[in-house]
């Protein structure tokens, strides 16, 4: 009986401690959004990485490899593709001396046309006034009008789909088109007719401000800051550019507000599982675990980014290369830019790993595996990789698994298999937010000036050195095919150009570099082992 109570008071004194010590934490914690500085990337050539950098990565765009490899000579590139490459390089050149419809041509015919999709065509030019349709959409509109006067769902939806459908150009057809499927419930598909509206025609200052709208409305604060801080990005010039920066800030803010909620709400939890777990095991590792966790999370996105890269140098050499790393740097900025959360210190990495592979942490941490550069075609496709990793970042991906699993480990600790339940909890999650990183990634090179099937293209390639990948369910990232189909979908259907920059030939001098960095680094591993067993042989 005594030990009882003595076991009981323990606990007790513990809930107290843990309960003092979070409120105390939570109190002293605020908010705080600095603006980064533009940072140096290191190159990196890790003997191995860290357990925690392993287990906490923020993404990655292909499956752990496995731990022996059978190394294959790499595959030379048909005569075809050799010609195809000289095409983008001659399209690239014109591209970047201004003769952009010369440039297109090129591009055209080194390009073939996605499988079930037709070509792309350039959209019409913005129509405002009613006055300017063609009497078909007139009549539709008119229609539509009448529909909304009488308060009749079919009639109102109706012909407005169909003026969308056929003259997507007519801005304010497309907002009156969102406004009444929000109206009637159809809340999703009001985000994806403004979604390729505002992508057919980003300079439309109130098309933009309703979908912004929209977005806030679905507690979507992060998406929709980024669509009102991208149009101030690419519209310095529009009289509403400042608008759009402030509506963005306010938005990051809720967003910022959300997430501590959500932090503050887990931290608190795992405190509280933490001592069930003592008082059902009698260990103290479970509370101090949780107490530690607690610590990590309250330091936000940014302290949790940090802790986890700082502890990925210690365990990786450095090796410092100004070419690859002014190159990387360039194209990893110039995306962060676009995508606006300002408030993050974005730092990229590259690993001299051979697999076309990478990852992101939370706050803007960026690792790029040497062998996605060699195995990549074009500065697209590479800026395409960066851009699926960076958004997994900007859309705080990484955190939001790191405060979920977190949870769940602490929950999941004292059951028998409870790593396993934990691992399925997030399975699904994970698959969207890869689809989430796939659309976003995609929309941050083409604002870029990238052509819009980097990211495609690079899948495409994944795809074929994917031959013997386990099956798509096994995986938590969407199937090789299955990315390919909806990437070629969602160029298509938005209109995003794929006959832009593809920067071909600067891609091949860092690819060649890349290559030798990796090759130098092999014949420096093998003289090593070779060295070790001499002295073994002596003996």
């Amino acid at each position: 009986m005594k030990r009882q109570w003595k076991s009981l008071i323990l606990t007790f004194n513990w809930v107290l401690l843990s309960l003092g010590t979070s409120v105390f934490i939570i109190l002293t914690q605020s908010p705080q959004i600095t603006v980064a500085q533009e940072p140096a990337v290191i190159i990196k050539t890790p003997e191995t990485v860290t357990d925690t950098v392993k287990e906490k990565p923020e993404s990655s765009t292909e499956q752990k490899k496995p731990e022996v490899e059978e190394v294959k000579e790499e595959a030379k590139p048909t005569p075809e593709e050799i010609a195809r490459q000289k095409k983008l390089m001659e399209g690239d050149k014109l591209y970047q001396a201004g003769n952009i419809a010369q440039a297109e041509k090129i591009y055209r015919s080194a390009k073939e046309t996605f499988t079930n999709t037709s070509e792309i065509k350039p959209p019409n030019a913005a129509i405002v006034d009613p006055v300017q349709l063609p009497p078909a959409a007139k009549v539709y509109w008119r229609e539509g009008q009448a529909g909304i006067v009488t308060n009749l769902q079919t009639r109102t939806l109706v012909p407005l789909e169909l003026l969308v459908e056929k003259y997507p150009e007519f801005i304010p057809g497309n907002i009156k088109y969102a406004e009444a499927l929000k109206k009637y419930g159809q809340n999703k598909k009001a985000l994806e007719v403004l979604e390729r509206a505002t992508s057919l025609y980003p300079n439309q200052a109130e098309l933009v401000k309703v979908r912004v709208d929209a977005l806030s409305d679905e507690k979507e604060w992060m998406q929709a800051s980024l669509a009102a801080r991208q149009f101030a990005l690419l519209n310095p010039d529009n009289s509403r550019a400042s608008e759009f920066t402030q509506i963005a800030d306010e938005k990051l803010k809720k967003y910022t507000s959300y997430i501590r909620r959500e932090t503050r709400g887990n931290a608190i939890a795992n405190i509280i599982t933490g001592v069930v777990g003592y008082a059902a095991t009698g260990s103290l590792l479970g509370p101090f675990s949780a107490l530690d966790s607690t610590l990590m999370l309250l330091k936000g996105e940014q302290g949790v980014g940090r802790s986890v890269a700082k502890q990925a140098k210690k365990g990786m050499d450095l090796i410092e290369d100004k070419e690859v790393n002014e190159y990387i740097n360039g194209i990893g900025q110039k995306l962060a830019k676009i995508a606006g959360r300002n408030e993050f210190e974005y730092e990229f990495f590259v690993i001299p790993e051979d697999s076309l592979n990478a990852f992101a942490l939370p706050g803007g941490k960026v690792f790029i595996h040497a062998g996605a550069i060699a195995k990549t075609n074009s500065e697209a496709e590479i800026g395409g990789l960066i851009g699926h990793e960076l958004s997994h970042a900007v859309l705080s991906h990484g955190f939001q698994l790191v405060t979920q699993a977190n949870l769940i480990s602490n929950v999941t600790q004292y059951i028998p298999l409870g790593g396993t339940v934990g691992r399925i909890l997030t399975f699904d999650y994970s698959r969207d937010m890869e689809r989430q990183a796939d659309r976003l990634g995609t929309r941050l090179i083409v604002a870029s000036g990238y052509a819009a099937d980097g990211l495609r293209n690079l899948m495409v390639t994944m795809k074929k050195e994917q031959k013997n990948a386990p099956p798509v369910w096994l995986s938590t990232h969407p199937g090789g095919s299955e990315r390919v189909r909806y990437l070629e979908a969602l160029i298509t259907t938005n209109g995003y150009n794929r006959y832009a920059y593809e920067g071909v030939a600067s891609h091949q001098k860092i690819k060649d570099r890349v290559k030798q960095i990796m090759k130098e680094k092999e014949e420096k591993d093998k003289k090593k082992d070779d060295e070790n067993k001499k002295p073994q042989e002596d003996r």
